[in-house]
C-alpha cells in the first residue's frame, strides 16, 4: 500500500497526488520553535507502508530542506518498508559543480544528506542538471512539466504559437513545448558570466514577426533574464509574448519586470505555490510513481 506525506511546502500538490493515486494521505504537523528550529510530528501510521513524501524546497530552501530530512527520517524511524521523495523544486541544483576553486559541491552534499536520511528514491520536476542529480547512489527520476505548460496555453486559444526556450542547452524545453503547440521552435541565445552571474542576450533573428510566442524556462527567480528575452522578441516584431516557467521563484519585483517587458502573462506550476502557479503537476508525479 502506498501513503502520500505532504509536506509543508507542499501540502496542496501532495493532496492532488494522493487524490489521484487513491492513496491514504498521513497529515503532518510542522511549527517553528521560538529559536527558528523545525518542528515536524507525522499525524498517522507509517509502519510497514511504502511512504511518498512531497515536498519542494523553495524559499525558505534551507528551512524546507530541514523539514524534508526530518521527514524522511522520521518515516523510516517508523517502520515505512520505503521511502520515495517527491521534491518537485530541487533546492542547490543549480551548484551542480565548483565553477570557482574553492566552492562548495552544494547539490552534491544535499544528495548526501538525502542518503543518510535513508531514502530510496527521489523524484524531481525538471531539475536544473539532472544528470548531475543521477550521478549519486540514490536513485533519481526527473519528470518534466514542459507539456503540462504547453497543454494549458493550448487550452487558452494559442495552438500553433511559437516556442522558445532560454539558451540553446535548454532546446529540448522548447522541442517538447511544439510536440504540444506544433507552431515551430528555436532558442533565445543567452550568455553568463560566471563571475557576475549577469546573463546578456545575443543577436539572432527568429521568424517571429506578427506571431504569437511562448519563452518556456526552468525556473524564473529574478525575472531579467525572461524580461530580457520577451524585450529581445518583441523588438524583432512578436504579437503576443508569454513566459513560462516549471518553479516560479519569482523575487520581488520579478513578475513586474517581466511584464513590464511587453509579456502578456506569466504561468507556473504548483511545484512551487504562487500568484501565477496555473498548472498543477500532480497528474505526471502521479503517473511516474
Amino acid at each position: 500500500m502506498v501513503i502520500v506525506v505532504p509536506g509543508p511546502a507542499s501540502t496542496e500538490l501532495g493532496l492532488g497526488v494522493a487524490e489521484l493515486l487513491g492513496a491514504k494521505v498521513v497529515p503532518v504537523e510542522a511549527k517553528t520553535f521560538p529559536d527558528g528550529e523545525s518542528y515536524i510530528r507525522l499525524m498517522g501510521d507509517v509502519g510497514g507502508e511504502n511512504a511518498v513524501i512531497v515536498q519542494a524546497t523553495g524559499p525558505p530552501q534551507d528551512t524546507h530542506l530541514i523539514q524534508l530530512f526530518l521527514m524522511i527520517d522520521a518515516v523510516r524511524d517508523l517502520g515505512a518498508k520505503e521511502v520515495v521523495a517527491v521534491v518537485p523544486y530541487f533546492a542547490y541544483a543549480r551548484q551542480d559543480k565548483r565553477f570557482l576553486p574553492g566552492e562548495a559541491f552544494s547539490v552534491k552534499t544535499v544528495m548526501n544528506l538525502l542518503r543518510d536520511c535513508g531514502v530510496n528514491r527521489v523524484f524531481t520536476v525538471n531539475a536544473h542538471n539532472p544528470w548531475v542529480l543521477k550521478a549519486f547512489q540514490v536513485p533519481v527520476d526527473d519528470l518534466s512539466a514542459i507539456g503540462l505548460l504547453a497543454e494549458h496555453f493550448r487550452n487558452q486559444g494559442l495552438e500553433g504559437a511559437f516556442s522558445l526556450s532560454l539558451g540553446k542547452k535548454a532546446l529540448d524545453m522548447a522541442t517538447q513545448a511544439n510536440r504540444v503547440l506544433n507552431g515551430g521552435f528555436d532558442y533565445v541565445a543567452t550568455q553568463r558570466d560566471r563571475i557576475t552571474g549577469k546573463v546578456t542576450i545575443e543577436e539572432r533573428t527568429l521568424p517571429v514577426k506578427d506571431r504569437n510566442l511562448i519563452i518556456f524556462d526552468d525556473i524564473i527567480s529574478s525575472g531579467g533574464t525572461m524580461a530580457l528575452a520577451v524585450k529581445a522578441m518583441k523588438d524583432q516584431g512578436a504579437r503576443r509574448v508569454y513566459a513560462a516557467c516549471v518553479h516560479p521563484l519569482l523575487a520581488k519585483g520579478a513578475e513586474e519586470k517581466i511584464l513590464g517587458s511587453g509579456a502578456e502573462g506569466i504561468v507556473g506550476t504548483d511545484c512551487i505555490p504562487s500568484p501565477i502557479s496555473l498548472v498543477s503537476v500532480a497528474p505526471i508525479i502521479a503517473q511516474a510513481l
